[in-house]
């Protein structure tokens, strides 16, 4: 996962080419991140399943940019809070396989405490 760390280098360079770090301490980075997200959910509220479906597709560009607002937030906090997303999202995924083990949760959308 080296490219995680080269995009979170340009995402730095470009964010101190500006002098914005001293606006982006961890609560309102996280905030921008959940503000970001909110504008990806805002594209399928009140569509319908086939609606989502063909907004998926029609919409891709805006939601490119979209996802990549929350990518970029997302790679900023982990900076910012010291955390190498390229050790800690394997280190979840397998916590997670403990949590939902294949033979219990395969096909289902129970969460892990019901399984």
């Amino acid at each position: 996962m080296g490219e995680l760390k080269a995009l979170t280098d340009k995402i730095i360079k470009f964010r101190d080419a500006r002098d914005w770090a001293q606006f982006h301490n961890h609560k309102d980075v996280a905030l921008s991140l959940v503000l970001e997200a909110s504008e990806v959910l805002e594209h399928f509220q009140w569509r319908s399943p086939s609606e989502v479906e063909a907004h998926g597709v029609s919409a891709k560009p805006e939601l490119s940019d979209e996802l990549a607002d929350v990518a970029i937030y997302l790679l900023e906090l982990a900076h910012n809070l010291g955390i190498d997303l390229s050790e800690a999202i394997p280190r979840k995924m397998a916590k997670n396989a403990v949590k939902y083990p294949v033979e219990k949760a395969r096909g289902r959308h129970t969460k892990y405490d019901k399984l």
